[in-house]
């Protein structure tokens, strides 16, 4: 009998090493960080699966901020794009709604 030991597990990976400004606290110890998803086979990553989105993580405050004001997204990103149909949020790389399955353009 023969079993294989694997699975997906987030990595946190520090983008940018030039620290920003955080909105919270104001000093200059926030990080671009981004939550990458690896294949693990018997303990060791093998390769990514999935490429998170960039955020904005505050070593300080130890949490996830963002830009204040209007709730835009950290870095100047675009907004993440809204379904014609029923008008919720989508990530870019989706063929089909998965609120009302319509099929997007």
């Amino acid at each position: 009998m023969f079993f294989i030991i694997g699975g997906v597990t987030p990595k946190t990976k520090r983008i940018d090493d030039q620290p920003v400004r955080c909105p919270d606290c104001g000093l200059a110890q926030a990080y671009r960080m981004r939550v990458d998803h690896w294949l693990h086979l018997f303990f060791i990553p093998v390769f990514p699966v999935k490429r998170g989105g960039a955020f904005l993580f505050c070593e300080r405050c130890d949490k996830q901020v963002s830009r204040r004001g209007g709730g835009a997204p950290a870095f100047g990103a675009a907004a993440p794009p809204l379904c014609p149909s029923c008008g919720k949020e989508l990530e870019t790389d989706f063929r089909i709604c998965p609120h009302c399955g319509q099929r997007l353009p």
